[in-house]
């Protein structure tokens, strides 16, 4: 029982090391985050806990704009993830798959920040190809998108299936209107918080042509992080949309985790704007204020 029992205490503490070492990062203390690790680590073996951290420290050098020790951060991370996928499946559990996947967005941008944006499009494409079929998919996908999705014919979305009552468009069929699309899931804050931004804008601007498409998708599970059938799910998801995103005139919402796989919808909320020819204007995961986004929605009127 006492092995047991250490065991558990271990792996409580060092849930901790991630977020304590994203602490270190936004205090712009690198060497702090890599003693926090290697004092985590005394010696033992790298955990998927452990590697999830050590992947935050090439996305800060990223972020500080060091690019060479953000690709010498990227490579360790790579190297740790394919010597524990030789004892593992890749999707066993989804800290490691987060920490590879890191550790491929922070190669291709690094690469992309250095000015090599061709070797970061060839090296994202061969990892999309390799790992299309795992839970990274969309995650590479979405660093693809960021370097050359904007200015392109934006991707067809899937809408055989949908929430509500109106079936989504095509994206064909909305052409000579600009869209946009507002990817959304039933658990993120941060979804529920760019609403108001949304409803705003499209109550502006829907007298001139502005389409709302609100794409979502099943994730397995209901409110407390319960495993839902599909069925169960969608309807959760109906009462979520009533309650949080029915203030969004017009938005109508296909259900489809291709579409978050192909627009690379891994970060919500994730707002794709698309002019009246079907070219993409704008990519950005994450959140926008509305004035961020009203400046790009005004000149495609």
């Amino acid at each position: 029982m006492r092995i047991i029992y250490l065991a558990l205490l271990g792996s409580v503490l060092q849930a901790a090391i991630v977020p304590d070492v994203r602490a270190r990062i936004d205090q712009k203390d690198m060497a702090g985050a890599v003693k926090l690790i290697e004092a985590e680590r005394a010696g033992g073996a790298w955990t998927p806990e452990l590697l999830q951290a050590h992947s935050w420290l090439g996305r800060g050098a990223l972020a500080a704009k060091q690019y060479d020790r953000a690709l010498e951060y990227s490579a360790e991370t790579r190297k740790l993830a394919m010597a524990a996928l030789k004892t593992r499946k890749l999707d066993a559990e989804p800290k490691l798959p987060i920490a590879f996947s890191a550790s491929i967005e922070v190669r291709g941008q690094a690469l992309a920040g250095k000015g090599q944006l061709g070797e970061a499009l060839a090296f994202l494409q061969q990892e999309l190809k390799t790992y299309r079929l795992t839970s990274m998919r969309a995650r590479i996908q979405k660093n693809i998108n960021l370097l050359s999705l904007v200015g392109k014919p934006a991707p067809a979305l899937e809408v055989k299936d949908f929430i509500g009552t109106t079936a989504p468009p095509t994206l064909a069929k909305l052409k000579g209107k600009p869209v946009i699309l507002f990817f959304w899931a039933h658990w993120c804050g941060d979804c529920k918080a760019e609403t108001a931004v949304v409803a705003e804008l499209a109550a502006k601007y829907g007298s001139r042509g502005l389409a709302v498409v609100g794409p979502t998708q099943h994730y397995g599970y209901v409110a407390g992080g319960e495993d839902a059938t599909p069925a169960v799910e969608t309807a959760y998801i109906a009462k979520v949309y009533q309650q949080y995103y029915s203030s969004i005139p017009g938005m109508t919402m296909p259900l489809s985790e291709e579409n978050f796989k192909m627009y690379g919808a891994s970060t919500t909320p994730t707002l794709v704007l698309i002019d009246k020819a079907g070219i993409v204007r704008l990519y950005s995961p994450g959140n926008l204020t509305k004035e961020q986004l009203a400046a790009k929605i005004e000149p495609l009127l």
